[in-house]
C-alpha cells in the first residue's frame, strides 16, 4: 500500500515529528511505502510530490491544526486523526488504513 501523510501539531515541534517517526516505522514494518510531509514551526519539510499523491492508495492527516494545500488530495481516500492517535497506536492505525484502503 502507498500512503502519503501530513503530520502537524499545535506547537509544530514534538508531536509532529514523533508522530511522523512512529508512522514511518509502523508502515515499513507492515511492508508499506509511506511519504510524510511535516508542517511545523520551521515550515513545510519533505513536501509531498504530486507523483507520490497520485500513486497513493490512501492519505493520512495526523494533525491537530489546519494544514495547507488539502485540496491536492481531492478524489483520494483521506483519513484525518489527531497526532496523539498516531503516537499511541501507530500499528493499529496502519491496520485500519489497510481496511479503509481495501473498501
Amino acid at each position: 500500500m502507498n500512503i502519503v501523510c501530513i503530520c502537524a501539531c499545535t506547537v509544530g515541534i514534538a508531536h509532529t515529528y514523533i508522530a511522523a517517526e512512529k508512522l514511518e516505522k509502523a508502515a515499513e514494518k507492515k511492508g508499506h511505502n509511506i511519504k510524510i510531509e511535516t508542517q511545523g514551526t520551521i515550515g513545510v519539510e519533505n513536501e509531498l510530490k504530486q507523483a507520490d499523491i497520485d500513486k497513493a492508495d490512501i492519505v493520512l492527516l495526523a494533525v491537530d491544526v489546519k494544514v495547507s494545500d488539502k485540496e491536492r488530495f481531492e478524489g483520494k481516500k483521506v483519513v484525518e486523526i489527531p497526532t496523539d492517535v498516531a503516537i499511541k497506536s501507530p500499528n493499529k492505525l496502519v491496520e485500519k488504513l489497510e481496511q479503509i484502503s481495501e473498501q
